[in-house]
């Protein structure tokens, strides 16, 4: 099943400086939109937000008809969050004494309740890092790290896809390897994504951009 994400009028204050003051805009069921901004515009708790991981202090974020975070509920986040969402972090959150595969085994087991290792080979085959499918994360470079954590949110299956800097620490030619497999990967599986970055080069790969500025959506 999918749903439109629906972001309406989100706040953020913390310590009395707005991070987020009136933002809206939605995602419609399979589209593609790259949130782009520099780094302290507001990207990463505008994230934390939509995917249910934090409290706005104003607006809601509604995933179809239900909540997923709002000022006063937050009661729903955890299952629509698992149910719906693959997530890469800026900070990837790897265990870092499992292997790769491992990683990604427990990330469909704590999601879907099973793992699908046919799914995790060829998911670590399509972004080049098979090879390095039972190292343990802790020996990953940082690049490897990074399409490793890609590989963790694509593998649940997700029906929203949203990543946070996923090619900060990436060289051009990987840049585009990436980008292209997320927007292919995306689209076969019915995927909406959501890209936040500062990163100029993932442009050309969006049909649509949402440019944040001091917490501010540009017109």
């Amino acid at each position: 099943m999918t749903h439109t994400l629906d972001i309406r009028d989100l706040g953020k204050t913390y310590a009395a400086r707005p991070v987020l003051s009136g933002v809206s805009f939605r995602i419609d069921p399979g589209e593609r939109a790259l949130l782009l901004g520099p780094s302290g515009s507001g990207k990463s708790t505008l994230l934390n937000c939509l995917c249910g991981l934090q409290r706005p202090d104003a607006g809601a974020v509604m995933l179809g008809e239900d909540v997923l975070a709002s000022p006063g509920n937050m009661g729903a986040a955890d299952r629509l969050r698992r149910r719906h969402f693959g997530i890469v972090f800026q900070t990837l959150r790897l265990v870092s004494a499992l292997t790769v595969r491992a990683n990604l085994a427990l990330a469909q087991k704590l999601q879907t309740g099973a793992s699908d290792p046919a799914l995790i080979d060829r998911t670590l085959d399509r972004l080049g890092i098979a090879h390095r499918a039972d190292a343990r994360a802790h020996a990953l470079s940082q690049g490897e790290a990074q399409r490793a954590a890609i590989a963790r949110a694509l593998v649940v299956r997700p029906a929203i896809l949203v990543a946070d800097e996923p090619t900060s620490a990436l060289d051009n030619a990987n840049t585009e390897t990436v980008a292209r497999l997320l927007v292919e990967l995306a689209d076969e599986s019915g995927a909406s994504l959501i890209i936040a970055t500062h990163d100029e080069r993932l442009r050309p790969h969006f049909p649509r951009t949402l440019t944040l500025a001091e917490g501010r959506l540009a017109a």
